[in-house]
């Protein structure tokens, strides 16, 4: 699912075009943006003899983001829109991806491509009618737990690789798509600040694509079937993580445009 930068440069060089870190930005229920502090904790390193203040700042980070809806509905909760964070611990991460998992609009995403799926015929090995739509719709969502628990919650704490994603929310429309789709295939590292390859990420879909063999129907499983799902489902996060970037600014101009036609006419 990872796919080389243009030109064959490597993730390495084609980082390099791109900031080493975000500018730090704060974001409100309201979709609001603001400059958030930019005290010396922007890269999150830990202090030592401050392991429990820095456990019980994460933990209340955690907590924000678990509020964070793009449009009031979809989940944002892997997504941080400010640079001052601390690294979470391995339980932390896990439990921030369990929380992801769980959300009710992951299993309305499941009965929509369950029923995409029986549409374009995929699968045939399932049946057709409600039973056949039934484990489609469970198949993909065992696809999105699994790679979500392992890419998002597992790996990264064995790893020491950041789970979340850090909006860059400054810049060109270019300069931050290319920003969001490098964040497919590239992390922070726990503390450090420092950009490297996102192991979690890819081998986590990939392990979840060796997982599905189980419950795939036969002569539809295989190592076809283990590398290509996983690239793919690598390939449709980085539909995530541009949305992750750019959802605030098509709210604001929603807004706007709300605010403006509900103005009285005749008023500036």
């Amino acid at each position: 699912m990872s796919v080389p930068a243009a030109g064959g440069a490597s993730m390495h060089e084609a980082g390099a075009e791109l900031p080493d870190a975000p500018v730090p930005q704060g974001v409100d229920l309201a979709g609001q943006s603001s400059s958030s502090s930019q005290n010396g904790s922007q890269n999150g390193a830990q202090q030592p003899g401050d392991s429990q203040s820095q456990h019980d700042k994460a933990a209340q980070q955690i907590k924000k983001e678990e509020t964070q809806r793009a449009f009031g509905i979809i989940p944002s909760f892997n997504t941080s829109f400010t640079g001052d964070v601390v690294p979470l611990s391995k339980t932390q991460k896990m439990q921030l991806a369990f929380r992801s998992s769980i959300d009710p609009f992951t299993f309305a995403e499941a009965f929509f491509f369950g029923g995409y799926r029986e549409l374009g015929e995929d699968y045939s090995g399932y049946g057709w009618g409600f039973t056949g739509y039934m484990k489609r719709t469970g198949s993909a969502y065992a696809d999105s737990f699994l790679g979500n628990m392992i890419g998002n919650g597992f790996l990264p704490g064995v790893l020491h690789q950041e789970p979340r994603y850090f909006q860059l929310g400054h810049g060109n429309f270019f300069h931050r798509a290319a920003y969001a789709a490098l964040s497919a295939v590239r992390c922070k590292h726990d503390g450090t600040n420092k950009w490297e390859p996102n192991y979690s990420n890819v081998g986590g879909n990939i392990i979840a694509g060796a997982i599905s063999n189980v419950y795939y129907p036969k002569g539809e499983t295989g190592w076809e079937h283990t590398f290509g799902d996983g690239l793919v489902n690598t390939a449709t996060g980085i539909i995530g993580t541009e949305f992750q970037e750019f959802w605030i600014d098509i709210q604001k101009k929603m807004l706007k445009h709300r605010d403006q036609k509900a103005q009285p006419a005749g008023k500036p």
